[in-house]
């Protein structure tokens, strides 16, 4: 299986972000020709206020119902349709029993959503340089692992800050992962240090590929303030070696998922057999 992970430079414009992507994401289906194409966290609307994130947010159909949703959601149900190619939504902003959810969704061919997943660990930090970021004050934590299978293989879905949780991870691989999407706007300050690292360790640690795509590039945060996103979407294989990566800038990044050698990888060293905890 082929996978594209899009990079962008979303804004807290909706439809502006809708068009950015709409054109990253057929540029990737040209360059890459991939059977997964995964766009990044927040995509639809990033920055702004609690009223701008809401505004944007969506009320999403009931799952299998086939039922119209918002416009991200037919967006990406459309192109998933269009282009004949599984869609891995990143995540939006879902607006559910009064509350907003950091929440993605995968999406098959037939534009059939496969899996809905909302961001479990909520980014409540403050980095190196004071920077504040309460995402508890926006959003609603999710409470359930999630994964689907795309071209038979099982899919594990994560986002974001939850990349810091290597017991999420381990519970996916005892799923049945083989390939995890980790959708992400990492900040400059912490994705300079610890991106790269965090994604090949969970990689390592569960044996699975690991695909992030990313947000890049400036936006402006709820108090007028710029702030910074730092990018390099990536793909990770089993032994923790990054086999693609973003440019600066917009752009996607893409890599053939082997699960032959993901199946050489676990049978050489078999860690999941051979661990004696149980977290």
């Amino acid at each position: 299986m082929r996978v594209s992970v899009v990079q962008m430079s979303p804004t807290a414009e909706r439809d502006d972000n809708i068009a950015q992507a709409g054109g990253l994401m057929a540029a990737a289906m040209l360059a890459g020709r991939p059977d997964l194409l995964a766009l990044p966290e927040m995509w639809t609307c990033l920055g702004g206020d609690l009223a701008t994130k809401r505004a944007a947010g969506e009320v999403l159909p009931p799952p299998g119902s086939g039922e119209p949703g918002g416009p991200a959601y037919e967006f990406l149900r459309g192109f998933a349709r269009t282009h004949q190619v599984h869609v891995h939504g990143g995540s939006i902003g879902e607006l559910a029993d009064g509350m907003l959810y950091n929440t993605s969704l995968v999406f098959s061919p037939d534009g059939t959503e496969l899996a809905r997943y909302r961001k479990i660990h909520l980014f409540d930090i403050t980095t190196p340089d004071g920077q504040g970021f309460r995402e508890s004050a926006t959003y609603g934590a999710g409470r359930e692992l999630v994964t689907c299978t795309i071209d038979g293989m099982t899919v594990g879905l994560a986002i974001c800050y939850d990349l810091r949780f290597a017991e999420l991870f381990l519970g996916l691989r005892r799923l049945g992962a083989e390939l995890i999407v980790l959708p992400a706007a990492f900040t400059l300050q912490t994705g300079k240090d610890h991106w790269e690292v965090l994604l090949r360790a969970r990689a390592i640690e569960t044996q699975c590929w690991i695909a992030a795509p990313a947000c890049f590039g400036p936006y402006r945060y709820a108090n007028g303030e710029i702030r910074q996103n730092f990018g390099h979407a990536m793909v990770c294989d089993p032994w923790g070696h990054v086999v693609a990566r973003a440019s600066d800038g917009p752009g996607a990044a893409s890599a053939a998922v082997d699960r032959a050698f993901t199946a050489r990888v676990r049978a050489n060293m078999p860690v999941l057999e051979h661990r004696v905890l149980t977290a």
